[in-house]
């Protein structure tokens, strides 16, 4: 039998601890014995790029934010969908789970994020989209669970009216952001609508064919 190699821990800024574990070559990060994310289950994150990524795929220049590394699978899927001339800027709060994906003894995101397209910044994503240079063309947001906030208390005003309103505002004309969340959440949906965007909810499982449902949440800021 393999065992399970704990490889490292992370706190959040709410005090929340974070767990890096291996097994069998498949990595997995871990909330008081949940797991939040997998290797093995990464096809919602894929989604969620997909969604927003794959309308500028020819664009010129188009610039793009990511808000949560995680293990680096929406980043991944971003990638081999935007042109070589993109900018994709990854806001990631936890350093330690930077420092994860850019060991390369594991097999996580360090090659992602030596692509020179790519704009590492450890920061909350909330600031990024406050900064006066903001104006992307695409905006995906997993940072958490979703509005109810799993791993990080503060999380939760991302997914609120409020947070809505500033990521909306950082879209260029016909922008577009997604929401990964763990569940429905029909109060996000309102917000979103609240805001001026543009509303589609799509589903799409955990793994690509098994494994729980997720609901990623995409609005488009009309011109």
């Amino acid at each position: 039998m393999k065992k399970t190699e704990h490889l490292g821990d992370a706190k959040a800024p709410d005090g929340t601890v974070l767990k890096l574990y291996r097994h069998d070559g498949a990595y997995a990060i871990r909330v008081n014995n949940v797991e939040l994310m997998s290797t093995r289950r990464h096809n919602s994150e894929d989604r969620l790029a997909e969604l927003v990524c794959a309308p500028i795929a020819t664009a010129r220049s188009p610039r793009v934010l990511i808000g949560g590394l995680g293990l680096g699978f929406t980043l991944r899927a971003a990638l081999q969908i935007l042109p070589v001339d993109a900018t994709v800027i990854v806001s990631e709060l936890i350093r330690e789970v930077i420092a994860w994906n850019e060991n390369p003894e594991y097999a996580l995101a360090h090659q992602e994020l030596a692509d020179p397209r790519v704009h590492l910044r450890h920061a909350d994503v909330a600031g990024e989209l406050r900064r006066p240079d903001a104006g992307f063309d695409a905006i995906m947001m997993d940072v958490d669970n979703g509005a109810e906030s799993f791993t990080t208390k503060g999380n939760g005003r991302l997914y609120e009216s409020g947070g809505i309103y500033v990521a909306a505002a950082a879209l260029r004309a016909r922008g577009r952001i997604a929401y990964w969340s763990s569940n429905e959440d029909n109060a996000l949906a309102r917000a979103m609508r609240e805001a001026d965007l543009d509303v589609q909810v799509h589903s799409a499982r955990a793994h690509l064919t098994s494994g729980a449902w997720h609901t990623i949440y995409v609005g488009q800021r009309r011109a």
